[in-house]
């Protein structure tokens, strides 16, 4: 078996090489040659913490496994974020470990680059400005992630903390990985920085709205993606209402996508409301965006077939570079 640490799985796995991994995990989804227990969690007591599992299977790459994580305020100062765990994956026809990687790691980098496959299929080829709504390890590989997809000019960094919003604009500044010609600010008024984005990502630990519907101009797409139990929505009920709304996994997203729910309770739309999984608009089962004034939305909750595809990914590119160390069983 072999063990990638987060260092490991960074330079086994790159986000553009994932978005094509996870475009390939979701169409399995859509044509569900997966298995896919909807994602069990636990509350530590005493603590801010959450312990959660998401087993799985997927038919291409054939394999199964599980992600254990457990979600912790993050430490200042520390180098870890605020999901810490693993992701197993077996080999599906003998039944033995292939690799452990650093679940964090990737679980970060799959996120973004959903967000990112649902941006480069639903977003206006003419997009130029992202608006992040957070500055966190996921923000930072958002910014990756959807450069990987689109040419961008502009950056919006929104938060309530200027600090911590002026270190991750410095991050993206020194980065070769980020261009020198794209302009990235910090904006403190979330409708300020909202109401002038061609695309919005929100990657914060809110379990609140911090995304008002009204605030979005006609063509905006938007990625959904801090908010992953029931009890917590990133954007309010204007935000579902007005757009074309995209999930990644209609069981999971009838069970725990907050934003969606509450405007379903609220007795404002149905389920019919969803489009259709970002899978079958890339299958063609489903419509994707039809016109340049469309606001449209992709809930993003994750599921463990992006996991387990990315690790393979992962895994092949480690095993054939040397990356990692290989244990016995």
């Amino acid at each position: 078996m072999l063990i990638l640490n987060r260092h490991d799985v960074s330079a086994s796995l790159s986000h553009a090489q994932c978005v094509d991994v996870v475009e390939s995990a979701m169409k399995s989804v859509s044509q569900r040659n997966v298995v896919m227990p909807l994602r069990q969690f636990i509350g530590i007591p005493q603590t801010k913490g959450k312990f959660t599992m998401m087993p799985g299977y997927i038919q291409d790459p054939k394999c199964f496994g599980v992600k254990l994580v457990s979600k912790y305020p993050p430490v200042e100062g520390s180098e870890l974020g605020s999901h810490i765990g693993a992701v197993m994956v077996f080999d599906a026809d003998t039944g033995v470990p292939k690799a452990l990687l650093d679940g964090g790691e990737l679980t970060a980098i799959r996120t973004s680059a959903a967000s990112a496959l649902a941006t480069k299929v639903l977003a206006r080829k003419e997009s130029k400005t992202l608006t992040v709504m957070g500055y966190g390890d996921e923000a930072w590989h958002h910014i990756l992630a959807i450069l990987a997809v689109t040419k961008l000019d502009k950056i919006i960094i929104w938060g309530r903390s200027c600090e911590r919003a002026t270190k991750l604009i410095e991050k993206c500044q020194s980065s070769p990985k980020v261009a020198d010609n794209i302009e990235i600010v910090f904006e403190i008024d979330a409708q300020a920085a909202v109401s002038v984005a061609d695309i919005v990502c929100t990657v914060t630990s809110s379990t609140q709205p911090i995304l008002e519907g009204k605030w979005l101009q006609p063509g905006t797409h938007v990625n959904l993606v801090g908010a992953a139990i029931r009890t917590s929505s990133e954007a309010d009920s204007d935000v579902v209402t007005r757009a074309k709304f995209y999930i990644d996994y209609k069981e999971s997203a009838m069970a725990q996508a907050g934003e969606l729910l509450d405007a379903i309770d609220a007795g404002l739309i149905d389920e019919n409301h969803i489009v259709g999984e970002i899978g079958d608009v890339l299958l063609g089962n489903s419509p994707g965006r039809e016109s340049g004034q469309e606001i449209t939305v992709y809930k993003s909750l994750g599921v463990s077939a992006q996991d387990l595809a990315a690790g393979v990914c992962a895994f092949n590119n480690a095993m054939d570079n040397n990356i990692g160390v290989s244990i016995d069983w």
